[in-house]
């Protein structure tokens, strides 16, 4: 099936949360978003876009997952590796799996025990509020505990079955940047050539885009998150696009900038010097550091060329979600460490209004990045209309 893994790699990710829960002093993990729950059980859909139902997954102190979700997931879910699978009708305003999903920890947690939830940076409760402090409630003479270190550091270390499906999708993802200059000349106008990129991903293997971002403008762009405008591109124009495609559930997440027609000189000299940045710090980056320290070459490399420090992370994890822990800020000092995946993000303004990012993904290995995606030329592609 797709997204599926053989069950000693689910068995391998619930003994390492074991494991962790068991330091933490945690009776059970209640999981209930989608990357926690894909992880745990490989159960993949694109229902999740619905917020009618909530779902959850419970994980032991020992033996396996228990699934609680609404009735209409049974069938998929029983299809992956879980057997225990628990359902009610929803949705239900009465009642939509609280009473289910309270018995069922009342059997795997004791009196007076831990349950761990995520609660930290990066992390959501998906369910409703009052719920949970219903099953709060409910479960009074247990205490509900913040499990986002025993998840995070599970989740944060890929195996190797991973990086592979993270390798293809960064190759489909590869192939629809290729595709670019010949999606440019038929259809210079910027919502035409985001509607074109995505159909490519999808052309190129991808089973779905999460996330298509960028933009362009005169020598750079204003920001990266905008969704498109219907603008025609003019020579002098940078066009950037950023993209989060989807191949069995693991994400791809690097953009790729181009020149309509010409560029000027300070932006040729912002791109070989993001270039350059990135270049260090695939040449010096390694399990141990920090991801601060992973901030600080990358912004010293940029402020040697004459380029303020920029504001906001230069990288991130990436995995069953665009974007995971930890950041590239001079703030997070979570250490790295080997089979991370991570990518690398630095920017640059160029002037107020115009700037310019560059990314790559990579794994980290015990002797540098190995990269995920193609390198980028240093040379800025030049598109002619």
């Amino acid at each position: 099936m797709a997204g599926d893994f053989p069950d000693a790699e689910y068995q391998r990710r619930i003994n390492a949360l074991q494991h962790k829960m068991e330091v933490a002093g945690q009776c059970a993990l209640l999981l209930t978003t989608p990357a926690d729950i894909f992880y745990t059980t490989g159960f993949l859909t694109r229902f999740w876009e619905s917020p009618a139902r909530p779902w959850f997954v419970l994980v032991p102190a020992s033996g396996a997952p228990i699934a609680v979700i609404p009735a209409i997931g049974e069938r998929l879910m029983a299809e992956r590796w879980i057997t225990d699978i628990r359902t009610w009708d929803a949705p239900n305003p009465g009642d939509d799996g609280i009473g289910l999903l309270s018995d069922t920890l009342k059997e795997i947690v004791p009196a007076g025990g831990h349950i761990g939830t995520p609660m930290g940076l990066e992390t959501q409760l998906r369910m409703p509020l009052g719920d949970f402090r219903r099953l709060e409630d409910l479960l009074r003479d247990r205490a509900f505990v913040d499990a986002t270190d025993v998840v995070q550091r599970v989740r944060e270390v890929k195996s190797e079955a991973e990086i592979e499906r993270l390798r293809t999708i960064c190759a489909i993802t590869t192939k629809a940047f290729d595709r670019v200059p010949d999606i440019v000349r038929p259809a210079p106008r910027l919502d035409q050539v985001f509607r074109r990129f995505q159909a490519a991903l999808l052309e190129e293997g991808a089973d779905w885009v999460s996330y298509t971002a960028g933009g362009a403008s005169l020598g750079g762009y204003g920001d990266v998150i905008s969704p498109a405008p219907p603008t025609p591109l003019r020579s002098g124009d940078v066009l950037m696009l950023d993209t989060g495609a989807v191949k069995d559930g693991y994400f791809s997440d690097f953009d790729r900038n181009f020149a309509i027609g010409e560029a000027a000189p300070d932006t040729i000299a912002a791109h070989e010097a993001l270039w350059d940045a990135t270049e260090h710090l695939l040449d010096t980056l390694r399990p141990g550091q920090l991801a601060s320290e992973a901030h600080a070459l990358l912004s010293d490399t940029l402020l040697r060329r004459g380029y303020p420090p920029p504001s906001g992370r230069l990288g991130h994890g990436l995995g069953v979600t665009l974007t995971e822990w930890p950041s590239f800020t001079d703030r997070d000092h979570t250490t790295l460490v080997e089979n991370m995946v991570l990518t690398i993000e630095p920017s640059v303004e160029i002037s107020p209004g115009r700037m310019l990012v560059h990314e790559e993904n990579i794994i980290l290995r015990a002797d540098g990045p190995e990269l995920l995606t193609r390198r980028a030329p240093r040379e800025l592609p030049v598109i002619t209309l």
